[in-house]
C-alpha cells in the first residue's frame, strides 16, 4: 500500500508500508487517501481509523479486499482499476502457450542440469504453432487474438 499525505505547506509524500494491520491503521489515521493493493485488507477498523480519509484507490481489478459497505457508510469513496492487468495477462498467457509448445522450461532445466551433450534432430524440438487452431474457453476481457510476434499491435494469429 502507498499512502499519499498532503499538508498545505508540505509536498506530497509517498510511503511504502508492510501489510501489517497496525501499519494500515496508522496510515489511515494520517492520510486523506490510501492507494492500496489487492493484498491490503481494508476493513471497517482501518476505515474508521481514517478520520480524514476521503478515498481508497485500489490498484486491482476488483474491490474484494475493501469493506465497501463500511466505506460508503463513512463517506469514503472506493475506486479500482478494472483493466489494469488485461494486456499483461494476455501477454503472459502467450508466453505460457509458446513456452509449452517449444518446451522452453524443460530445455532450460535440461541444460542447467548439465545433460546437454550435443544436438539431436528430435531433442526438445517441441511443435510449431503456425497453422494450428487453438481453442480458448472463458478468456473474458483478455484479448488472446493478438499476434504474439507483433507485440503492441492489433492482429490475428496466423
Amino acid at each position: 500500500m502507498i499512502t499519499v499525505t498532503y499538508r498545505f505547506r508540505d509536498p506530497i509524500r509517498l510511503k511504502r508500508y508492510s501489510f501489517l494491520k497496525g501499519n494500515l491503521i496508522d496510515a489511515a489515521r494520517r492520510s486523506t487517501a490510501l492507494i492500496t493493493l489487492l493484498t491490503d485488507r481494508i476493513d471497517r477498523k482501518v476505515l474508521e481509523a481514517g478520520k480524514n480519509l476521503r478515498i481508497v484507490a485500489n490498484v486491482a481489478v476488483g474491490v474484494d479486499n475493501i469493506d465497501v459497505e463500511a466505506a460508503t457508510e463513512l463517506g469514503i469513496m472506493v475506486t479500482n482499476t478494472p483493466g489494469v492487468l488485461t494486456e499483461s495477462t494476455a501477454d503472459l498467457t502467450w508466453v505460457l502457450i509458446l513456452s509449452t509448445a517449444r518446451r522452453v522450461v524443460e530445455g532450460d532445466a535440461y541444460l542447467r542440469a548439465g545433460r546437454f551433450q550435443g544436438w539431436d534432430f528430435d531433442l526438445l524440438r517441441g511443435m510449431e504453432l503456425r497453422g494450428k487452431t487453438l481453442g480458448i474457453v472463458g478468456a473474458g476481457r483478455i484479448e488472446l487474438g493478438r499476434d504474439p510476434g507483433n507485440a503492441g499491435s492489433e492482429g490475428e494469429l496466423g
